[in-house]
């Protein structure tokens, strides 16, 4: 059985697909990028600002869900740029204090919208 998430607190889906669906015990969210959920645009600047952004819709749409982020268990970050990890990963780890998901992070020809970062997560119930 699965449940659809969806909150206004997220950026709307801008295709065929929901912020996040709850299965078997887990939250899958879909890869959230530098939208502002308020006005539909893009935030401009630079990795670190953007990626603010995108956890913080995935912290809205995570707890729409009945989770929080210490709930997360995987995390897969696509950056634009890996010359962007460090400033990606500084302000990641003010998200993920303690116990933070496992994590993989890719290089990616192209994102959404030419963002700098897009990430998704999947987190125990």
């Amino acid at each position: 059985m699965k449940q659809i998430v969806s909150t206004d607190k997220g950026p709307k889906a801008i295709g065929p697909y929901s912020q996040a669906v709850k299965a078997n015990g887990f939250i899958f969210t879909a890869g959230q990028i530098a939208l502002d959920p308020s006005s539909g645009q893009i935030v401009e600047g630079d990795v670190a600002k953007q990626t603010v952004r995108v956890l913080e819709n995935l912290k809205a749409i995570v707890e729409a869900a009945g989770s929080s982020l210490d709930q997360a268990v995987k995390a897969t970050v696509y950056l634009k740029d890996m010359n962007d990890f460090a400033a990606m990963n500084e302000v990641y780890g003010r998200y993920f204090v303690q116990n933070p998901p496992a994590r993989s992070t890719v290089q990616a020809a192209g994102l959404p919208r030419d963002v700098r970062v897009e990430i998704d997560l999947i987190l125990a119930v």
